[in-house]
């Protein structure tokens, strides 16, 4: 079995429009102290990330605990939306109803769970038997679930849009997703809520 920690990204700073290099927050540099805090007595053998910077700075301090590099993924990064949008809640809603949607220069959901799908399970191939943990993004990460788990939809991604950090782990046999784990940081507790069905 191997066990995947994704890891949402804690706050960061929404003034700064360059998405690749968005910083966190003095409120995100203080709270990924509960990434590290919940999975600094975990078994880890390997800490990647989206390239983004936001992602990287998130897992840092427990890849810096573990003394673990962080090995960047391309493919992990944030959806590209294309650009800047202000009715941010009317554009997911459309992109969650359509995975097709997209704005000019952008991607669609499908666009994006393709891409990240396909990483993930060249990851799966090479990693067997380990605990990886992944720095990563809420609508990435969503579209992850989304696949194992076909109705989490928009409702669950409101829902989760202001936990930052949040955490997903995932239990695979290979390339079959046995469980994912919804960790709710803040509160310090979990939620078994899917579990996932071999593949046809």
């Amino acid at each position: 079995m191997t066990t995947i920690y994704f890891v949402r990204h804690a706050k960061s700073d929404f003034r700064i429009h360059n998405d690749r290099l968005r910083p966190l927050t003095e409120k995100g540099i203080e709270d990924r102290e509960l990434v590290t805090n919940y999975l600094c007595n975990q078994h880890v053998d390997q800490v990647l990330s989206s390239p983004y910077l936001r992602a990287v700075d998130t897992v840092k301090q427990l890849a810096d605990l573990k003394k673990l590099p962080i090995d960047r993924i391309e493919d992990f990064r944030e959806r590209n939306v294309g650009q800047w949008v202000h009715d941010f809640h009317t554009y997911t809603k459309q992109q969650w109803n359509d995975f097709r949607f997209k704005l000019t220069g952008g991607e669609s959901l499908g666009e994006v769970q393709t891409r990240v799908i396909r990483v993930l399970n060249q990851i799966l191939n090479e990693q067997d038997h380990h605990v990886l943990v992944i720095g990563s993004h809420g609508t990435a990460l969503s579209t992850i679930i989304n696949y194992y788990d076909p109705p989490y939809g928009f409702t669950d991604f409101e829902r989760m849009k202001q936990l930052m950090p949040w955490m997903v782990k995932m239990t695979f046999d290979h390339q079959l997703c046995k469980q994912i784990e919804t960790i709710d940081l803040f509160q310090n507790k979990s939620d078994v809520r899917w579990v996932c069905s071999p593949a046809e």
